[in-house]
């Protein structure tokens, strides 16, 4: 089930006895309704005092959550004074692209790209990644659009590329090579929770929308040290796995081991038509996407 985020309309009301929000998560919900156009570019924002109070948390957190949205070039003017204003161009896919487009985490910079996607009539998304987490949430967004009637794509068409259950990954792994194979069972377990969930979530599609929907899974005999998101023939977004070594509890017991997290991976933005640079990274992108896609990949099982 696709959960979705609430959009409250800015208003003067008295905060309320609610669990005080953080500021990160008033970045999120400012950031959607930038993203959906309920705050348009040019547009001022409210005051702090009057977000703080919709909001019911203090303007410290408020001024926080308006540096972040100014960090990835969605407000000018955030100062202690002025009420800020939404960035007056946002380009085509909501953000800067081409040469001109700063490298931002996954979780920022994907799903506004991904809910541009979703505004055509044809929606084409392929991606290569470890376990398609980040593509999974970024596709929320535009589904929860779709079911509120502000998106209706004719089709659909998602392939995703993701390693093999049956290879010895490269990461997450255990820094003693003598550990048993908790760290990659768990692993699977997650990778095979992520395809059911987006499988199901644009399956669904079909029978409460009436869109024609295709989502395929292939497997790869290897770790992909990079990730990548094409989309519609017009874009690419490209991050690699930086490995960190870290301690976690794996099955009730901590465990070292040598792993990335991909939600956080810098995700560089390329574009057709933005200068030789940019188009010919998207063409050499879907000829390599096509390539392992039609060669060496294999079906993905689920099996455990």
């Amino acid at each position: 089930m696709v959960v979705d985020p609430k959009h409250a309309s800015v208003n003067g009301r008295k905060r309320s006895q609610r669990p005080q929000k953080s500021h990160r998560e008033v970045a999120d919900e400012l950031r959607a309704r930038i993203r959906s156009g309920e705050l348009r570019p040019g547009q001022r924002m409210p005051t702090q005092a009057r977000l703080a109070d919709e909001f019911g948390v203090e303007r410290g957190a408020v001024r926080q959550a308006l540096r972040i949205l100014q960090s990835e070039h969605l407000l000018t003017n955030v100062s202690k004074g002025a009420p800020a204003t939404v960035a007056p161009d946002l380009g085509p896919s909501g953000g800067l692209t081409g040469p001109e487009a700063p490298p931002l985490p996954t979780m920022v910079a994907l799903a506004p790209r991904i809910a541009a996607a979703f505004a055509e009539p044809h929606v084409e998304i392929d991606a290569l990644c470890l376990t398609s987490v980040s593509l999974t949430l970024a596709i929320g967004e535009p589904l929860r659009q779709i079911h509120a009637g502000q998106l209706k794509p004719a089709k659909v068409d998602v392939r995703v590329l993701l390693p093999s259950s049956d290879i010895d990954l490269a990461f997450p792994t255990p820094v003693d090579a003598g550990q048993d194979g908790r760290l990659q069972r768990r692993w699977l377990a997650h990778r095979n929770a992520q395809v059911q969930v987006l499988r199901h979530n644009l399956l669904a599609l079909r029978g409460t929308h009436g869109i024609d929907v295709r989502v395929t899974f292939r497997a790869l005999p290897f770790t992909p040290p990079v990730k990548l998101y094409l989309l519609n023939g017009m874009e690419a977004l490209f991050a690699y796995y930086t490995l960190t070594r870290r301690e976690e509890e794996v099955d009730h017991e901590p465990l070292e081991m040598y792993d990335a997290e991909g939600t956080q991976s810098m995700l560089f933005a390329f574009e057709q038509g933005a200068g030789l640079r940019d188009t010919t990274f998207v063409e050499q992108s879907h000829l390599w996407f096509n390539a392992l896609w039609e060669t060496i990949s294999s079906e993905l099982s689920l099996t455990t």
